[in-house]
């Protein structure tokens, strides 16, 4: 499945493979990598609730700031796992958080397969980069929030993640 023109870099039409997701679906499986270079899948990610921020890349300025954030908000955040999910290299990861003492968000990379992106619906085709955006997923994998950044540029609304993440009433799902 392709969603021409689902998001932008500058303005300009970039194609997303894969499904929206919307609130109340069932999260898909995927495969990832972790920094130890490890298969993950959703099952491995646990039965916690979790907030999976997706980013293009860690060497960016506003993916920098993204990951810098939740891995603060992390700490506030009893029984939630925060996932940041990129393609970049595991070693790039590994390396990214160390220079930055970010040690509180779980780094997983799509590079081998692109699993992630195009069951999430958020592999950029013509770049083969993930498309920022955020899901919350709760302890049954259902997903509770979903939000796919229009602009790559632009950052995500933390706060209606972090309400869906903790179970507030009343939150925006975009």
């Amino acid at each position: 499945m392709e969603r021409r023109g689902a998001t932008t870099l500058k303005g300009n039409p970039l194609t997303l493979i894969g499904p929206e997701l919307k609130p109340g679906d069932k999260a898909p499986d995927f495969t990832l990598v972790d920094t130890a270079l490890k298969p993950v899948t959703l099952k491995d990610t646990g039965s916690q609730v979790r907030i999976v921020s997706v980013v293009p890349s860690l060497d960016t300025p506003v993916c920098d700031a993204q990951t810098k954030r939740f891995n603060e908000e992390a700490a506030k955040l009893s029984g939630v796992e925060i996932l940041t999910v990129s393609m970049d290299l595991p070693f790039a990861q590994k390396r990214w958080c160390g220079q930055f003492g970010v040690d509180k968000v779980r780094m997983l990379s799509d590079h081998k397969d692109g699993s992630f992106g195009s069951s999430y619906g958020t592999l950029i085709k013509e770049l083969r980069i993930e498309s920022r955006a955020i899901f919350v997923l709760d302890p049954d994998n259902k997903i509770r929030h979903a939000e796919y950044v229009k602009e790559v540029g632009d950052f995500p609304n933390y706060d209606a993640a972090l309400a869906a993440a903790r179970g507030e009433r009343g939150f925006a799902q975009a």
